[in-house]
């Protein structure tokens, strides 16, 4: 386990897993498609929880959706949408459980136009990190003219709990903005990443 970084970010608080998740992953860019699935589908079922709700399961739903496998979650039956209902371990909502096999669906598709969903996805920021200088947590926005363009873009393309906000989520944690706080030792680690 690496070495905890001392957070300029206050959001991760004293919590061991999410303070690993800081350190370690959100805000890293990420153009492993399996890894930008498992993001994908971990912010659809955050809609209206806590991250740290999610993270405390994430072990829970790699086991329920095939460790994160695409292909795999897109074939998912009727009857497998039944047995993750009765799966106390992952948030048994049905059209959360429901959407992510559509977007399973729809992620192929998109690996198939574009020869890759991060080909596609970076696009979004023109295949290059944003890099914002916020001070404080306050300044961080719940949504941009970037994440709004891959809401609606996603949406188009028939995916399900891809508003901008969860877009906005997402494009965090994969590294396509960096919202570390500028006071953060990971701001300055991720911009020389670039």
């Amino acid at each position: 386990m690496e070495k905890q970084i001392e957070s300029g970010c206050h959001w991760p608080g004293e919590d061991a897993l999410m303070l690993a998740y800081h350190d370690q992953e959100w805000g890293v860019p990420l153009h492993d498609d399996q890894k930008l699935f498992e993001f994908l589908v971990l912010d659809a079922f955050q809609a209206g929880l806590s991250w740290k709700t999610i993270l405390h399961k994430r072990k829970n739903f790699e086991q329920a959706f095939a460790k994160f496998d695409p292909k795999k979650v897109a074939d998912f039956s009727k009857e497998k949408v039944e047995s993750l209902m009765q799966d106390a371990g992952i948030i048994r909502n049905r059209l959360k459980i429901t959407g992510t096999i559509s977007n399973a669906q729809c992620f192929l598709e998109v690996q198939k136009e574009f020869g890759s969903f991060d080909q596609y996805v970076w696009q979004f920021v023109h295949h290059q990190t944003i890099i914002n200088n916020w001070e404080s947590g306050t300044q961080i926005p719940a949504k941009s003219p970037e994440s709004d363009a891959l809401s609606k873009d996603l949406k188009k393309r028939g995916f399900k709990f891809a508003g901008s906000t969860i877009c906005y989520a997402f494009m965090q944690a994969a590294g396509m903005i960096n919202d570390h706080l500028v006071g953060c030792p990971k701001h300055a680690l991720i911009k020389q990443m670039l």
